[in-house]
């Protein structure tokens, strides 16, 4: 099948790939003229501009934009002005539900159909496959099937699924109407963030096993360990990464991941420890309160978020402040590690 791929990106360059290297002929285009000749090397056929690229598409024209959300929806206006009805635009990118939602209404009163694409898998789809959360129209979503086959994983080794258990054991699921793709996938990264705040606390809490040690060359007051018997561990945080891995009940992929950093990087020195947020959280955590669902360990996850890009600091500072007005509490300085 012939497919359409704007914004050659990390995780879109490799989505090309996957499909050229599947059969599927694909159109590319990109405002960096050196990452559409890179696509043309590799067999895609490259456009150098947005014209040419719907131009160069075969009817019914698919065009998949892989962009950042703040700019999708303008660069969707434009792509839908040089298509006719019974076309199809596909945004795989992380928007918010609510754009898909109206954008698949502004579209569909010109008969151009509007798939959203939750997609998953980062750097490593090129490989592992793209886990897919689809929303959109059923004869749009159908007619992409087997550019859905491709980039999703595929079942697993051991996995023989009934025929009637559909396409989600094969990591690709239409989810529903226009902006169920894309609402699916602001929930997985809600619950992203909650995963990856209890691996980098409960390793945190590790990392701290020996803090009874610590003590004995510590100032008693700037480190108040009641039971320091109880903390005489030097736990090797990148070895629990690996055996964590290994039949236990919270292994996953990203604590695959985790291991793997911890074992190249067991200080992890190379990192600040800023913690960017892409917007899917907070979107996760607005769809929690308009509808009364509590979520209290994504909100705490994002909440973490914020902290550590420096957010807290002046509160942190004025609770210091009220200490030492109150109970004239001074400071005390900042124990090592």
């Amino acid at each position: 099948m012939q497919i359409g791929m704007m914004g050659l990106g990390r995780m879109g360059a490799n989505m090309v790939r996957r499909l050229l290297r599947d059969g599927h002929e694909c159109v590319v285009y990109d405002i960096n003229s050196a990452s559409v000749a890179g696509m043309v090397k590799d067999g895609a056929i490259g456009a150098a501009s947005l014209e040419e690229f719907v131009a160069k598409l075969a009817k019914p024209r698919c065009a998949w934009l892989m962009l950042p959300a703040a700019i999708t929806g303008r660069i969707v206006d434009q792509v839908a002005a040089l298509m006719e009805p019974g076309d199809i635009i596909i945004d795989g990118g992380n928007s918010y539900y609510h754009d898909a939602v109206d954008q698949a209404a502004k579209l569909a009163v010109k008969g151009i159909n509007f798939v959203d694409v939750g997609t998953s898998g980062g750097v490593w789809g090129l490989e592992r496959g793209y886990c897919l959360m689809i929303g959109g129209p059923d004869e749009a979503v159908k007619h992409l099937d087997s550019v859905f086959a491709t980039l999703a994983p595929g079942a697993d080794a051991d996995a023989n699924p009934p025929k009637d258990a559909g396409t989600a054991p094969f990591g690709y699921l239409h989810c529903g109407p226009s902006g169920a793709g894309h609402f699916v996938k602001m929930v997985h990264n809600g619950i992203e963030y909650g995963v990856m705040a209890a691996y980098a606390e409960g390793m945190n809490i590790l990392k701290s096993a020996n803090a009874g040690k610590r003590q004995r060359t510590a100032d008693a007051e700037t480190s108040p360990l009641e039971s320091p018997q109880y903390y005489q561990f030097d736990i090797d945080l990148p070895q629990v990464a690996e055996v964590w891995r290994h039949g236990s009940v919270i292994g996953s992929w990203l604590l695959d991941l985790t291991a793997g950093a911890l074992k190249n990087d067991p200080t992890l020195a190379q990192f600040g420890g800023r913690v960017s947020d892409s917007g899917e959280g907070r979107w996760t955590l607005k769809a929690a309160i308009d509808t009364g669902v509590p979520a209290p360990v994504l909100s705490s996850a994002l909440f973490d978020r914020f902290s550590s890009q420096g957010e807290s600091q002046f509160a942190d500072k004025l609770l210091s402040a009220m200490r030492y007005a109150f109970g004239g509490h001074v400071e005390k300085p900042k124990t090592g590690a």
